[in-house]
């Protein structure tokens, strides 16, 4: 009785103490029936930020949340498509966060705006078409120009994961 009191207790602490280690995956999802690929075009970019690789950015970050985290393969051209994730980057700023003692900023944020849609070729309705918002912020004082970028990333990063999660919650 001991022992296994022991060995129970063992497994719970070895449990407790890897859980931490665990990560969910969407991989394996149950993706719809017939669904297999995903086509996912550039954003037009109709924002005037001023970085001429913002749609890059985005579509790679939308690729590897679609492709890495799902058994969906990335289909080259609408027609091939079963589903396809389309949409324009709509906004783009980069504003003073908060204003430090001197009365200069010591963090802006950047906050972009992507109006998107997901649809499933064969379904009649979209699973979403709506606006996803991204934002970061950074030290605008120790290097402006990385800094932003850093930001734009973390922003791009947000909404692409915003835009996967509204399109799995379905699945």
């Amino acid at each position: 009785m001991a022992s296994t009191r022991s060995l129970f207790w063992g497994l719970l602490v070895l449990i407790v103490v890897n859980s931490g280690c665990i990560r969910y995956s969407f991989t394996g999802t149950s993706i719809p029936e017939g669904v297999n690929t995903v086509y996912i075009p550039f954003f037009p970019d109709q924002s005037n930020s001023g970085l001429s690789d913002l749609s890059d950015r985005l579509n790679q970050a939308l690729i590897e949340r679609f492709i890495n985290q799902s058994k969906l393969q990335l289909a080259s051209n609408e027609e091939d498509a079963d589903a396809i994730l389309d949409g324009t980057i709509s906004s783009y700023s980069n504003r003073p966060f908060s204003i430090g003692g001197n009365e200069q900023a010591n963090q802006n944020q950047v906050v972009i705006r992507v109006g998107a849609s997901f649809v499933y070729k064969n379904e009649p309705e979209a699973v979403y078409d709506k606006s996803f918002e991204g934002s970061f912020t950074f030290d605008p004082t120790e290097d402006p120009i990385n800094g932003e970028r850093e930001a734009a990333d973390g922003a791009l990063e947000q909404i692409a994961n915003n835009m996967f999660s509204d399109a799995v919650s379905s699945w």
